[in-house]
């Protein structure tokens, strides 16, 4: 299947008229029901029916519709971003997250890059697991995650730890306390994220089980902001990384737990042995002064 399969069809599909559609293409009628004919066999399914009355989408072909009009406009702006960094000279440096370390540094390291001329920055929110592949395909240059990850391709700093906090609902009885891993296990916990694993969800878990605690899991959810609602309408708790207190939201309070070792790391992944770009050498040293000020307890 080739990209102009899906513009002949989705030109036929707005003007339901083979003959108006190879108007609109600049092409003679025959060669474009075959080419449509031909994608509906690649397909496996019929995307219209034909009647006396002209053309019809079937429910596959509507399908098939809203799918391919997403894929051309993708296709597009790829294409258009491409030409514009190709003029303006601009070199793409890719940054993947888990949403939990947006509340802290990064979007300052974001903010310095996107402030240089010469950078075109693309920003993707992956799982760490995620972004070792993306690494390893290139498709981004710098990961911030939480899990450590043996790959031979893959270099990890951490970059600090950081304590981990208990999320509650309002008005819970923990409110106000230091509480113990012990007293957080009396209560249903929300995890996340539920999938890819592993996952910040299985780090919570095991800090549990190193304990000889046995947790109920009330809800698993892919993303924080999904979690925090779920606090929020006292489905249970969270374990949460500390720059989560920033996400102010009604209804949640955030808690200290007793034992101030109990932390989670900020990790930095980028590929191994590869020499550092211009771009990287930039992002290094603003990513040093953040890490070196969060550090001292000077991060805003």
């Amino acid at each position: 299947m080739e990209l102009r399969h899906l513009r002949y069809f989705c030109v036929v599909a707005e003007e339901l008229n083979l003959t108006c559609a190879a108007e609109r293409l600049h092409m003679s009628q025959p060669p474009l029901s075959r080419q449509i004919k031909q994608l509906e066999k690649e397909v496996g399914a019929d995307l219209f029916e034909r009647g006396s009355r002209g053309l019809r989408l079937t429910p596959t072909g509507q399908f098939f519709r809203q799918h391919a009009i997403q894929i051309l406009e993708k296709v597009d702006v790829t294409l258009e971003a491409t030409r514009r960094m190709a003029r303006s000279k601009r070199v793409m440096f890719g940054i993947g997250f888990v949403p939990s370390v947006f509340y802290g540094q990064l979007p300052l390291l974001v903010r310095d890059l996107r402030q240089k001329d010469n950078v075109e920055l693309s920003l993707a929110e992956l799982t760490t697991v995620q972004q070792i592949q993306a690494l390893k395909a290139g498709r981004i240059d710098m990961g911030f995650g939480r899990l450590r990850i043996d790959d031979p391709d893959v270099a990890q700093e951490v970059l600090f730890d950081e304590p981990l906090m208990a999320a509650l609902p309002t008005g819970h009885p923990l409110e106000g306390t230091t509480p113990t891993l012990a007293q957080l296990a009396r209560y249903p916990l929300v995890l996340f994220p539920a999938k890819p694993r592993p996952s910040m969800a299985d780090m919570v878990l095991g800090l549990f089980r190193r304990q000889g605690l046995k947790v109920e899991v009330a809800q698993e959810a892919n993303e924080l902001q999904t979690a925090l609602s779920l606090v929020h309408s006292e489905i249970g708790i969270s374990l949460v990384p500390e720059q989560v207190k920033r996400v102010q939201r009604d209804g949640i309070s955030y808690v200290y737990l007793a034992d101030r070792s109990l932390t989670i790391p900020v990790i930095c992944s980028r590929r191994r042995g590869e020499p550092p770009s211009p771009v990287m050498q930039a992002a290094n040293a603003i990513l040093e002064v953040l890490v070196e000020n969060r550090r001292s307890g000077r991060y805003p």
